[in-house]
């Protein structure tokens, strides 16, 4: 929308407020993933934070990879939908400008897509350091809303605060490296790009001051995944625990309605999983029973 199809549809020329275009597309676009998704998976949309529930929050090892496949693969699957549906308006705007894709000059087009560090970096170290930084204050923020010992969102808010997370890390961190903070939201568009002739501009990713850089929003918010869930803990989640505060039992803990064991095991596929007679509420943290809902 903001770099080729509101332009070039005559619509008018867009500057640096473009960019609460794309920050609240993202965090809206979070949002309804998570709304979307939520009772099934616990809406994980985001490998780094998949990896932070499995170290912190005891989400199953067995299940991670299947989890990253599907993240992937719904990023991969978006972005061509995303060229389909825009195709014309990139090719426009590249014929107007005279980008020949695959050249230095096609980053503008490539950018729809995924990221790329900012021109003022001359290594790997600034734009890492940014998806480190960017995804820890994502995941801190996560573990924050699905403490039920802290202040959890009610009425089923927590997917529309996660989306105003997104947004905020947009607004005050993005310009450095575009904010992936998801290793599936680069990985899976930035592959799309590279088939359709973005060639090295997509994979390896060398923009010439930083090359061979798509590993950095892979690493990165791993990294910081990890690191933000560590110091949730540390500074908050074992704090309230030693207080003793108890949990705010107006909260669904698994994020989904509470009924009947059986009634959800024979919906979802995990018959068996709960004892007999004991609801979702109960559910031990840890389980194989998607965690809460509001986590990306």
């Amino acid at each position: 929308m903001a770099v080729a199809a509101l332009p070039e549809s005559g619509r008018g020329t867009f500057d640096t407020a473009s960019w609460l275009i794309i920050a609240f597309g993202w965090g809206l676009g979070v949002t309804f993933g998570v709304y979307a998704a939520g009772g099934i998976t616990g809406a994980h949309i985001n490998p780094a934070v998949t990896l932070a529930l499995a170290t912190w929050r005891g989400f199953p090892w067995r299940k991670v990879p299947s989890y990253i496949v599907a993240q992937v693969a719904g990023a991969f699957v978006a972005a061509i939908l995303l060229y389909q549906v825009y195709g014309a308006s990139i090719d426009s705007l590249e014929r107007a400008r005279d980008i020949t894709r695959g050249t230095p000059d096609s980053l503008t087009t490539y950018s729809i897509f995924a990221t790329f560090p900012a021109a003022y970096f001359g290594n790997w170290w600034g734009p890492f350091l940014d998806e480190v930084v960017g995804t820890a204050i994502l995941v801190f923020a996560i573990f924050s809303l699905i403490d039920n010992m802290n202040q959890p969102p009610k009425s089923n808010l927590a997917p529309l605060i996660v989306g105003f997370i997104v947004v905020a890390i947009g607004l005050s961190f993005g310009a450095n490296s575009g904010y992936a903070i998801n290793p599936a939201r680069d990985l899976g568009p930035r592959l799309v790009t590279w088939i359709y002739g973005w060639k090295e501009i997509a994979v390896p990713g060398d923009y010439g001051n930083v090359n061979s850089y798509m590993w950095i929003p892979i690493v990165g918010p791993f990294v910081g995944g990890v690191i933000g869930g560590v110091l949730y803990d540390f500074f908050l989640g074992n704090v309230l625990k030693a207080r003793g505060v108890q949990p705010d039992v107006g909260v669904e803990e698994e994020g989904v309605t509470e009924v009947e064991v059986d009634e959800r095991g024979a919906r979802a596929g995990y018959a068996g999983d709960i004892p007999p007679g004991r609801t979702v509420r109960d559910r031990d943290v840890g389980s194989d029973v998607p965690p809460p809902r509001g986590a990306p």
